[in-house]
């Protein structure tokens, strides 16, 4: 079962940098995102979603290697790699998974203008190692589907690191 986390940030480059690090994080297997979503609510108070996984490409290189190999077969890897890198790319584009784009819009509504939140849909993180990776960056739990004891961890970690760069 995923976990939801949502934390805003002071600004989007703030957001992307955590998308950086547990972008590093899950190559290094401490955590495994389903989804991570920056959503932004300008000064107009329109909400922009800036998804952040990478299923088109995915999809292309999953259907590129499902194509080869039938091409193999039938002897044209070429032309079967570039036709399933296409159906790949585009299956990839037509699927939504992770959060609900609509509870991502609605969330949205609620930040401030100019604020932006990190959406992230967790299937499993190594916590001791996860948090104090994107302590540093800070940041305000919003929403979770944390129990209370790992979302209070998680509010202290983020605090601990605002306190400490306002001292």
């Amino acid at each position: 079962m995923s976990t939801l986390v949502a934390i805003a940030y002071p600004d989007k480059s703030t957001a992307d940098d955590v998308v950086a690090t547990l972008s590093r994080l899950q190559t290094e297997h401490l955590i495994s995102l389903e989804d991570a979503v920056i959503v932004t609510r300008d000064d107009k108070g329109k909400v922009k979603l800036h998804q952040t996984n990478k299923l088109v490409a995915g999809g292309a290189v999953g259907g590129a290697l499902w194509g080869g190999l039938i091409g193999l077969i039938f002897f044209v890897p070429l032309l079967g790699m570039a036709v399933g890198a296409a159906t790949g790319a585009a299956t990839g584009a037509l699927t939504d998974v992770g959060v609900d784009d609509n509870f991502l819009k609605d969330l949205g509504t609620k930040l401030e203008s100019g604020g932006v939140a990190l959406i992230l849909l967790v299937r499993s993180a190594t916590a001791d190692k996860v948090l104090p990776e994107i302590a540093h960056f800070g940041g305000e739990v919003i929403q979770t589907s944390l129990d209370n004891e790992a979302e209070e961890r998680l509010r202290h970690a983020l605090e601990t690191r605002e306190a400490a760069a306002t001292v």
